[in-house]
């Protein structure tokens, strides 16, 4: 684990390049700025200006080396390395509010912006007159769009949004892809069209991320609720909510395991497993934590020094080595102007002392405190764990007992 400081200003989006030897980062304002590691430091080597408003979402194409950057100004830019400098192109969005999210597609010949005119443009090249074009996606949307992710067939979008749904379209362009074949979200795919939706849950979906098959999507919501479906069991969902404050981005690290994060300040790790009833057992939400400790007006200072890497909310997570389907090393960044780089490790011979067993509560999605004497995550895929990483790197040594929730409780 390696922990880097980059500012005192919140790190509000980033993006990596291909071979991970630079970050796109924007701190908290209207600039972007890329870092190159030059041995064990970071060194700012461009600043890219041409936004008026806040930037919001920032995505780095790895086989074309473009990035696309959107903002509150109501614009996304797409920047070229020309010599030694970034060259912007605006993309005509055609809305009304800001911008909130941007995504390359797989193959890099589109991407998509969600925004807050309750809709997604996705914007591709239109070579006859050398501009970028959009075409929008409006219907069902009925507020803001918070994230957006691609299915790996390039056709397929997810979006998470503030009217507390989940949603797949289709993206599909026939002026640049070919017919996309039939997947098991649905076979007929016309631009626009709904495949899939979420019932509602109590909570704006903040992070929403595929599988590597593409055949499950993942989502995290302000009730602090991690939900999952999956397009082989009919568009089953499983849900789980979780005790912690809410999660704010998701990711998979393989086909049956997530990396979560968010004001908690630390990732934790959750397994699907199929085939187990779900439990309507709840714990305590972050509103009725908050409601509580407002009713007991809790003045207990003993805590007041968070024992996390990160010092505020993690904002975003991205793999960095290994893939969706075999994540081996993932980054954070933070509220706190800092990144984090975590490598995950999984030592098959510690999965049986490891599995935790919840006989009064089965659930898709399994949840423990474990005793974690050290920062380094060693995971396996079986479980679900809350990682309070701390300190500096050293040999990892976790025990199956349970332990005690940090979090605290009120009667």
């Amino acid at each position: 684990m390696a922990y880097h400081s980059f500012l005192l200003e919140p790190i509000s989006c980033h993006a990596w390049n291909k071979d991970r030897t630079q970050i796109a980062l924007c701190p908290n304002n209207h600039e972007v700025h890329i870092y190159r590691k030059d041995g064990a430091k970071w060194s700012k080597v461009h600043e890219l200006k041409e936004h008026n408003g806040q930037v919001t979402g920032i995505d780095w194409a790895p086989e074309s080396n473009r990035l696309v950057t959107c903002g509150t100004d109501r614009n996304a830019y797409v920047w070229t390395l020309k010599g030694n400098v970034w060259k912007p192109t605006l993309v005509i969005l055609r809305i009304n509010r800001a911008a909130r999210c941007v995504k390359w597609s797989p193959k890099e010949n589109k991407f998509a912006v969600g925004s807050g005119s309750r809709l997604i443009s996705i914007c591709y090249f239109e070579q006859e007159n050398d501009w970028w074009v959009c075409k929008h996606i409006k219907k069902p949307i009925r507020s803001t769009v918070l994230s957006l992710d691609w299915h790996p067939n390039n056709v397929l979008l997810a979006a998470g949004s503030c009217d507390f749904k989940c949603r797949i379209f289709s993206a599909y362009i026939k002026e640049v892809e070919e017919r996309p074949s039939p997947t098991p979200w649905g076979s007929k795919m016309p631009f626009g069209e709904l495949m899939f939706e979420s019932s509602s849950s109590c909570g704006w979906v903040h992070s929403i991320c595929f599988s590597a098959s593409g055949t499950r999507v993942a989502w995290v919501s302000h009730d602090s609720t991690l939900c999952l479906a999956d397009a082989n069991k009919k568009m089953a969902v499983a849900s789980l909510c979780t005790e912690t404050l809410p999660l704010l981005a998701v990711t998979f690290i393989t086909e049956n395991s997530l990396v979560a994060a968010g004001h908690d300040c630390y990732p934790m790790l959750f397994t699907y497993e199929e085939g187990q009833g779900q439990s309507s057992q709840r714990g305590l939400t972050a509103r009725e934590r908050f409601q509580n400790l407002d009713k007991k007006a809790s003045s207990d200072t003993s805590n007041a020094t968070l024992d996390t890497v990160h010092k505020n909310s993690i904002s975003q997570i991205s793999v960095l080595a290994g893939g969706k389907a075999n994540c081996s090393q993932f980054c954070t960044t933070g509220m706190d102007g800092g990144m984090s780089i975590w490598d995950v490790k999984v030592r098959s011979n510690a999965l049986r002392a490891l599995r935790i067993t919840l006989p009064d509560s089965p659930r898709h999605l399994h949840h423990s405190h474990l005793n974690l004497k050290t920062s380094c995550p060693f995971w396996g895929p079986l479980l679900l764990l809350h990682l309070p990483l701390l300190a500096p790197l050293l040999p990892t040594e976790i025990t199956g007992r349970k332990h005690v929730n940090k979090i605290p409780r009120y009667s």
